[in-house]
């Protein structure tokens, strides 16, 4: 099978190139504006803006994941965000037509249910905030509206939760790093859960979709179950670390003042501090999703959420400095 990776030099596309690579039938291709700092002779550049590019590289292909997306919080314009994650969308999708490719894996995002839903399932309504969720629902849509025009056509979309792992340093880094550093404040009861993904586990669903969902139309959430509350993500933490993690919490009105005081020194200073109100409301939010329907569809998971963090915490703060090529991921 000759498999397209669009956006794969980053985070989880490095990981999924890794993993199929381990089977000898997979021809892989990676269609990226950036070149890959482990498979750069795998690597085609090429933005999704480019319906040209797309069109010469995509050529022979049988299968396209589409991982390209903007998505970090300071995007500006804000305009790209539906450039990248729409028109792309629109440019792969009739790139893909013109090569007579009839099978994509798209990876979307929980954003597109918004903020502080009740564990949403795949069928709950769509009701994004920010430009990121709004962008990749409208690229849903398009493949909503592309398979009823296609009923032949094979389309898996995933939604996954924050992911995490090795060489990631986006959200659940920072908040390891502050746990494992000693800057770590517990605000609220630490009953409130967070529901996570280890980048491992991540791209063997992908491959799982890749090789068990070849027809219709599917969408799945992606989440490592059972979630963890905060209270056992830190101790965790001071389990795998061996380190003594202060267990005192600070009242939630204390913490969101603070918060706010600190709001107030980034602006008069004009830098980004690691702590503002809407980071402290979003540590104290119980953020959960719904992935019964991807526990039950045939996958298993080979990293339960505990290993998957330890994994991390080990190879990021017990065998740091190990790795000479010192190669990161940013990400929110």
């Amino acid at each position: 099978m000759n498999i397209a990776l669009i956006g794969a030099s980053g985070f989880v596309g490095t990981r999924l190139i890794e993993l199929l690579k381990q089977n000898s039938d997979y021809r892989l291709k990676n269609i990226d504006k950036n070149n890959s700092p482990f498979y750069s002779e795998l690597t085609e550049i090429a933005d999704v803006r480019d319906k040209e590019s797309l069109r010469k590289f995509l050529h022979g292909q049988d299968l396209v994941v589409l991982l390209a997306a903007e998505h970090r919080d300071d995007v500006s314009p804000a305009s790209l965000y539906y450039d990248v994650n729409v028109g792309g969308m629109r440019n792969v999708l009739d790139a893909m037509q013109e090569n007579e490719i009839k099978r994509i894996v798209f990876t979307s995002s929980v954003a597109v249910y918004g903020l502080n839903k009740p564990n949403p399932a795949e069928t709950y309504p769509a009701d994004p905030f920010n430009h990121y969720g709004k962008s990749k629902w409208q690229a849903e849509q398009l493949l909503q509206q592309w398979h009823a025009d296609h009923p032949d056509w094979n389309i898996n979309i995933l939604r996954p939760t924050v992911i995490f792992g090795e060489r990631n340093r986006g959200n659940v880094y920072n908040l390891l790093r502050q746990i494992s550093g000693g800057r770590f404040l517990m605000v609220g009861s630490g009953r409130n859960v967070k529901s996570m993904s280890y980048v491992g586990n991540i791209v063997a669903f992908i491959k799982f979709l890749i090789e068990e969902k070849t027809d219709g139309y599917n969408v799945y959430n992606y989440v490592d179950k059972p979630d963890l509350d905060m209270n056992h993500l830190v101790e965790l933490v001071g389990t795998v670390l061996e380190k003594h993690i202060p267990k005192t919490h600070y009242p939630y009105w204390l913490g969101i003042s603070g918060g706010f005081g600190f709001d107030i020194l980034s602006k008069i200073t004009g830098k980004k501090l690691p702590i503002s109100s809407v980071r402290v409301k979003k540590f104290c939010a119980t953020t959960q999703f719904d992935a019964t329907k991807a526990c039950t569809c045939g996958f298993v998971a080979q990293f339960s959420l505990e290993e998957g963090l330890e994994r991390t915490l080990k190879f990021e703060f017990i065998e740091a400095g190990r790795s000479k090529d010192n190669i990161i991921f940013i990400s929110e």
